[in-house]
């Protein structure tokens, strides 16, 4: 080994040639596991050595051998005056090199740090003692990452959503006046706070206690009900059914605290509000059309926040992975290791001994086991059979996708007749011709759902009707001010005696409809259905069947396609 590679050590002295050079301080072994444990062994060694010499210095019994020769008791008084004189000019000489070291320490470092995160190449320069060091490249930022993508896109988006048909909803409540625009200055900071909420959940983890959720859930809340509250107090206004539109639907911005599905609770809220929004068509329509732009452009913006909150939070609130810490100053070392801990490691043994069990020659079988004939496949066919196949574990957090039988797919639940909210609940019953609702409200929800050979009569005026996966089952119902829909049913009937805008088919194998004299205006919205029959009423009390088309014949044109109804494809 050539001596200028041979480490200079702090128990050398600073002669006179050598105080113009920088002093490298303690020269640190290559950056390797074992090396740097071996060097924490030798800084911990030379700090307590340092300690020791330092208690032993007023009895002139210094044995410390990095500053140097060995001072001896038993010299005259002196020969002790100058040795103590020349153990404190050392002291002071270790003092300066150790801060050099500690400096030159960290700077490697955070050298180190700046390697490990950016693999880039690295350019040399040289020094003076002709070695070369490496020098660091830039600091790269660190890439965002998918969860941090999805949460700044789900803020641009509710963004985009005030931006767009909220602006629309404030700006036509403006032209409206009166109680309605003070009424969307509230509306506005409902829209303001929540925008708040979302981005601080975009900037850190979900909140760990119940407490700390309903803390920052609390403003949201209490402007809900400020909204409410004041519909409340001006009944006598000549907007009130404005006010009541939007305080009954408000609601639909507590989806944050909604989970697993909160899409579905957003258009729950903008059904229950669309009864008074048809009130308000029903009294300005003729009168002024920016009402009617309004209630518009309210059920669109609750429109739009369901599809917001379908795309971003599908099945709740998402929330940032990691919160962003903000910087200060670093955390101090940790404290220094005992050296009775750590037991001295010898790399030369260890190799040793690993070459010397490689290089057995013909013993190293002589641990291995004989194969015995109980253990051989070919004279046991039963060791032949493998093992079991890879199976996903299920995770109790994970939701399970909800899978829809057919309409025949045999009944094996109990029945189920219940009220929950706003929300009527008719399930699981078959062959129940006497199923009746009544003392209903006109923002309730009739759901029926898996009824075999059932009729359903419903007393009253009530918001929307579904028929979900039902067979040759029947309703009879006064008037709704939304729509029935027909989903996933085989040979269903209706009957409206009162009046009924819209009625909705998909996926629908016969469906029945009777119509009254106020209901001709209706519109029909069919998908996916076949044998589809309309019953319009006569003037002797007979009906007139009207079947609904099923085969379309399309063209193409230079403007686009045009799609018109045939009878037949002959």
């Amino acid at each position: 080994m050539l001596a200028s590679s041979v480490p200079r050590w702090l128990s050398e002295e600073d002669d006179g040639e050598h105080d113009s050079e920088e002093c490298s301080g303690m020269q640190e072994p290559p950056a390797t596991p074992v090396a740097r444990d071996e060097l924490a062994l030798r800084r911990h060694r030379f700090f307590s050595d340092l300690l020791h010499a330092a208690q032993n210095a007023t009895e002139h019994r210094v044995r410390f051998d990095p500053l140097g020769p060995m001072v001896h008791a038993g010299c005259d008084s002196s020969d002790k005056e100058d040795h103590l004189e020349e153990l404190v000019n050392r002291l002071e000489n270790v003092t300066k090199r150790l801060e050099k070291v500690r400096g030159h320490s960290v700077a490697e470092t955070q050298d180190t740090a700046v390697q490990t995160s950016t693999p880039s190449p690295r350019r040399s320069k040289p020094v003076e003692n002709g070695t070369s060091v490496q020098s660091a490249s830039p600091v790269q930022l660190p890439h965002k990452s998918v969860s941090d993508k999805t949460v700044s896109m789900s803020v641009s988006g509710y963004e985009d959503l005030l931006a767009g048909p909220v602006r629309e909803y404030l700006q036509l409540s403006d032209k409206i006046g009166g109680d309605v625009a003070v009424h969307s200055k509230l509306v506005e900071k409902a829209f303001q706070i929540q925008l708040a909420f979302i981005q601080t959940a975009a900037s850190r983890p979900a909140p760990t206690n119940q407490s700390e959720q309903i803390a920052l859930l609390a403003p949201t809340s209490t402007q809900i009900q400020q909204i409410q509250d004041f519909r409340e107090k001006n009944r006598g206004s000549q907007f009130f059914n404005h006010l009541s539109a939007i305080s009954e639907s408000i609601p639909a911005l507590g989806w944050v605290a909604v989970s697993p599905t909160p899409a579905p609770y957003v258009k729950e809220m903008n059904d229950a509000g669309q009864f008074y929004s048809n009130r308000v068509l029903k009294d300005w329509k003729e009168k002024d059309k920016v009402h009617a732009e309004w209630c518009k452009a309210w059920v669109q913006t609750l429109s739009d926040l369901q599809q917001y909150v379908r795309q971003h939070h599908t099945t709740g609130l998402v929330w940032a992975k990691t919160g962003s810490a903000p910087a200060g100053i670093p955390p101090p070392p940790p404290p220094c290791m005992p050296i009775g801990d750590v037991a001295p490691i010898n790399i030369a043994d260890d190799r040793s001994a690993l070459f010397a069990e490689i290089n057995q020659g013909e013993a190293i079988t002589k641990n291995l086991k004989k194969v015995t004939s109980e253990m051989q496949t070919h004279k046991n066919p039963s060791l032949r059979t493998g093992p079991a196949p890879f199976k996903a574990p299920i995770v109790d957090n994970a939701i399970p996708s909800k899978t829809v039988p057919p309409a025949s797919a045999p009944i094996d639940k109990p029945p189920v007749f219940t009220k929950d909210g706003k929300k009527w609940l008719i399930e699981y019953h078959k062959g129940n011709k006497d199923l009746l609702v009544e003392n209903v409200e006109m923002n309730n929800v009739i759901y029926m759902f898996r009824c075999q050979d059932c009729t359903l009569v419903i007393k009253g005026k009530v918001n929307s009707i579904v028929m979900d996966s039902c067979r040759k089952s029947s309703i009879v119902f006064d008037s709704v001010v939304s729509s029935i829909e027909f989903v996933n049913c085989q040979s269903a009937q209706m009957q409206v005696l009162g009046k009924v805008p819209t009625i909705s088919i998909d996926k629908t194998d016969g469906c029945q409809m009777y119509l009254s004299s106020e209901s001709m205006d209706v519109e029909l919205i069919s998908s996916k259905s076949s044998e589809m029959n309309v019953m319009v009423p006569k003037g002797n009390g007979d009906y007139a069947e009207y079947p609904v088309p099923e085969q379309f014949k399309t063209t193409v044109s230079p403007k686009g396609l045009n799609t018109i109804a045939v009878d037949s494809l002959g």
